[in-house]
């Protein structure tokens, strides 16, 4: 049934703290110099270690929504990435899930993957997947194009020793639905024979990875008879890519319809993505990872990267795993509610009614009333996080802890030295 507007509030801040009494003078300008002495050594090194992330990132295969090199003369399938890394992606790291896999794991939940077919090739979903084939469709065990599986393995992929990356619910088990052709196009009518199939073969979450300009009528009985089996759908607010010669932003579908969730993406650390990406043209409800998005793909075991809402969607349906895991006696509008109730809200309605937090969504039993909007709280902001543009994040902090610590002992070295001859540095009052 269609949802309420999100409402958002402005964010409440509490009082600030106050400098401590006593403190001499001088204390407090010596604590601003070493400050700033430390700024300026980690703002010279940061810029090198976000291009050391840089360049990482544009060594991985590029995963999108739609292959077009077969129109070069081009086979058209995404290039096997053999490049691994033991880091975990700065996605996986904002949003936390091992806080809450004691919890739930998405045991017992299966999510239907309508997009471009998933291989298992890494073997990460192993006894974990089945198939359905729709006529018109690829074949769901061949992903030419690589979205499909990259998505389902941000899903869930079975967590490994020696690698940072695992699947938000790594125990969920994956429907993939081949929704395209070899290319990675849809249609509404093909979409809608699988979002029926995935319905019918027990999917209780389905994760769309396309993102059409238009919808029909046979579309929009399929989404609202899914949700009506109680079904959750849940679909890319935008195009990962903006169709040539568009002028406006325009609603993209399933996403437009109301009984559907729709999802955009966030660049690292949680901020909207820059003027560069595609813009949203339709209705938010929430806001998950969605740019500069690593993790495993097609192929043996190498790492892909992408950017767009696609990829925000699946960690949105992952979530609505983690959820079902803990609680399968939830009703397809109660898990919405949960979803959109314990979202990180924001003053900006850009973000709907928030970002989805698997944490809170699990472990929050303030339930809502069926048929009203989720509570209307203040701005909760969330805890420090890593903020990097890449997924050598780990990267960008050792070089950020060196500099710092650097920068710390230079300052200290040089206070003496300053004040001149038989001057004792200030120290605060009592000690």
């Amino acid at each position: 049934m269609p949802r309420p507007a999100p409402t958002v509030r402005a964010e409440q801040r509490g009082p600030g703290s106050s400098r401590p009494t006593g403190a001499a003078p001088h204390s407090g300008r010596r604590t601003a110099a070493r400050g700033t002495v430390l700024l300026l050594a980690v703002g010279l090194l940061l810029p090198a270690a976000a291009g050391a992330a840089a360049d990482t990132a544009d060594a991985l295969p590029g995963v999108t929504q739609q292959r077009r090199d077969a129109e070069d003369g081009q086979n058209g399938c995404l290039p096997r990435s053999t490049r691994g890394t033991q880091l975990t992606p700065w996605s996986q790291a904002f949003l936390r899930p091992d806080r809450v896999w004691p919890l739930s794991q998405g045991e017992g939940v299966t999510v239907a993957v309508l997009g471009s077919g998933v291989e298992d090739g890494n073997g990460l979903l192993a006894g974990r997947l089945d198939r359905a084939p729709l006529p018109g469709g690829a074949d769901p065990a061949q992903d030419c194009v690589g979205h499909g599986t990259f998505l389902a393995d941000l899903i869930a992929a079975d967590r490994r020793e020696g690698t940072g990356f695992a699947g938000l619910a790594p125990r969920a088990r994956i429907l993939a639905v081949s929704v395209t052709d070899g290319t990675g196009a849809s249609s509404p009518d093909l979409l809608a024979r699988g979002i029926t199939a995935a319905v019918d073969r027990g999917a209780r979450v389905l994760a769309v990875a396309v993102a059409l300009p238009a919808g029909n009528d046979a579309l929009a009985a399929a989404v609202r008879a899914a949700r009506d089996k109680g079904a959750l759908i849940v679909a890319p607010a935008a195009p990962d890519a903006a169709p040539s010669g568009t002028a406006e932003p325009a609603p993209a579908y399933p996403a437009a319809y109301p009984e559907v969730l729709a999802v955009r993406g966030l660049a690292p650390g949680g901020a909207l993505p820059g003027a560069s990406s595609t813009a949203v043209g339709g209705r938010v409800d929430l806001a998950a990872p969605g740019e500069a998005v690593t993790g495993p793909g097609p192929g043996p075991g190498g790492y892909y990267i992408g950017t767009g809402s696609s990829f925000a969607t699946a960690f949105v349906a992952a979530t609505a795993a983690l959820v079902l895991g803990y609680r399968p006696d939830l009703t397809v509008d109660r898990l919405t509610q949960r979803l959109e109730g314990t979202a990180y809200r924001s003053a900006d309605p850009r973000y709907g009614y928030g970002t989805v937090d698997p944490v809170s969504a699990v472990t929050r039993f303030a339930e809502v009333a069926s048929g009203t909007p989720p509570p209307a709280a203040a701005v909760v902001m969330p805890p420090a996080r890593p903020a990097t543009h890449a997924p050598t994040q780990a990267l960008l902090i050792a070089f950020a802890a060196l500099g710092g610590s650097a920068a710390v002992a230079a300052a200290a070295a040089a206070a003496p030295r300053a004040r001149g001859r038989g001057r004792r540095p200030g120290r605060p009052a009592g000690e």
